[in-house]
């Protein structure tokens, strides 16, 4: 069953937010009150699973057991807290795993809990969530940077809405272990690293600079310790200036040769290490974007996940909204989406008992009768897998990767013959769900093949775990030909998805 749909969360309840960021694990838990949450109770450790990364894509034993190890201490602080009010995310070197299942298989054992691989995209909505609650009101456009270990996220939004965002492959532990190896810190690599990273920058500082933004915030870890340094140094009382960066950065050369762990004021030792690569991606965006002042939120992704709790369970969830853009986009009929969804919840309806399904369930089926015919935009040949690929490989606000490819996986299954790789691709806890929901909607789009308004007669369904009957008027179906030779030809594609097909008359 999927873990993330509706949840009415009530005065005085718990959540837990929890993100496997590339340099620290991350938990949040908060109580819910007056509409907001209220952290009790916050865990860190620092993982560094950047560091661990192997250039095959494998992460190694000893990071490997360090995040696991934390993950099971957070495990044992959440246990008591009801499912559907924990999320865990991962970011960017889960994201680069060559094989990300068999890490999050035992990460999910350890936490107790599916942990969910966001997007780059979708981090920097969830980190513009987080920091837009930490920041005064205003109706400007602001500008979040958040600097994680292995990626940089730069979002312009305004209110709690991200207008643009982008995510750039590099990050305080990457750019450390590239530029600066052994933690030497000369003016030649300083200069060799603010060229290349600026390059990277300049694929869309100008989109950026013409936006415009009123503030400009950071966000992450690496935006704290800087400016803790820039405080203890007194080189600014309101925020990161180019000024107050190049001081920085004049300092740490001037220690750096030798390799020896950085000791600045104000900077814990545990920031030491992947310090310089921060600064030195913080001095490439300042220049590239024009940044004058940078002030620090002490919000992040980890209350973003929070809010979109909340968002969720008071019936706005940006993944609806997701759907819709992409009907949009793609020309989806939206009369004959319509027909399909209402035949398929009637279904739904009556299957969901025998097959443990609940709201959550309902919400997919939903999603997935508004996209099923995104394909058709490309071609009407094979269009369940031109939908799949849009679903797959789209931006999908509020959607993790494993959702994405969930409902990839029905829309691929709805016609044609299922294939069994597509649902067994999937993780553990949604394949049963697939398959279900794939049944429906193809029952659905079966029924509504005439593309038109027209009455359908009583169509009753139930189920076995194993075993679908169907039961249909008898004269109907002798006035539906077409019908019934698609119901026959339907028995090998749902034995395919494990269930047999009955078809009864009465």
């Amino acid at each position: 069953m999927a873990t993330s749909g509706k949840s009415q969360i009530n005065d005085g309840e718990f959540l837990a937010a929890v993100d496997l960021g590339s340099n620290s694990f991350h938990m949040v838990v908060a109580r819910y009150e007056h509409g907001e949450p209220r952290v009790i109770d916050r865990l860190r450790d620092s993982v560094r699973m950047a560091v661990g990364l192997r250039p095959d894509g494998t992460l190694d034993a000893a990071h490997r057991a360090a995040a696991l190890a934390s993950l099971a201490r957070f495990g044992q602080r959440i246990a008591g807290i009801p499912a559907l009010h924990v999320r865990a995310v991962a970011t960017n070197t889960v994201r680069r795993l060559a094989s990300p299942h068999a890490f999050l298989s035992a990460a999910e054992a350890a936490l107790g809990h599916p942990v969910e691989i966001v997007s780059g995209r979708e981090e920097g909505r969830l980190i513009f969530l987080g920091a837009s609650h930490d920041l005064p009101a205003s109706r400007d456009h602001r500008l979040v940077i958040d600097i994680g270990g292995g990626s940089t996220e730069f979002i312009i939004g305004r209110g709690t809405s991200p207008l643009l965002t982008e995510s750039v492959q590099v990050g305080c532990i990457a750019s450390t272990l590239r530029f600066f190896p052994g933690g030497k810190i000369s003016r030649k690599r300083w200069q060799k690293a603010r060229r290349e990273i600026g390059v990277l920058l300049q694929q869309f500082s100008e989109d950026y600079r013409e936006a415009g933004w009123a503030d400009a915030y950071g966000s992450s870890g690496t935006a704290k310790a800087i400016g803790s340094v820039v405080r203890a140094m007194k080189l600014s009382d309101d925020g990161i200036t180019p000024d107050a960066l190049a001081a920085v950065r004049e300092a740490m050369i001037e220690q750096g040769a030798a390799g020896a762990p950085l000791k600045l004021p104000g900077l814990a030792d545990d920031r030491a290490e992947v310090f310089a690569g921060g600064v030195a991606i913080f001095e490439a965006a300042f220049e590239a974007l024009g940044i004058e002042r940078l002030r620090v939120s002490e919000s992040s992704m980890r209350e973003g996940v929070l809010w979109d709790l909340i968002g969720r369970s008071a019936g706005t969830d940006p993944r609806m909204a997701s759907i819709e853009s992409l009907a949009s986009r793609y020309g989806v009929d939206r009369a004959q989406a319509r027909r399909v969804e209402t035949t398929a919840l009637s279904l739904f309806d009556q299957l969901a008992k025998a097959w443990k399904l609940d709201e959550d369930g309902r919400e997919w089926l939903s999603w997935a009768c508004r996209a099923h015919e995104l394909g058709l935009a490309i071609a009407h040949s094979q269009h369940q897998r031109h939908g799949a690929y849009i679903l797959r490989h789209a931006d999908m606000a509020g959607f993790s990767r494993q959702e994405q490819q969930l409902l990839a996986a029905i829309v691929e299954s709805h016609r044609r013959k299922p294939e069994k790789a597509v649902i067994s691709a999937l993780p553990v806890r949604y394949r049963a769900l697939a398959r279900h929901i794939t049944a429906i909607l193809r029952l659905a789009v079966l029924f509504r093949r005439a593309r038109r308004a027209e009455s359908l007669p009583r169509i009753r369904v139930n189920a076995t775990r194993q075993r679908l009957r169907l039961t249909l008027p008898a004269d109907w179906l002798d006035q539906h030909p077409l019908t019934e030779a698609d119901l026959e030809q339907e028995r090998e594609p749902l034995a395919d998805l494990g269930l047999e097909l009955e078809i009864v008359t009465e």
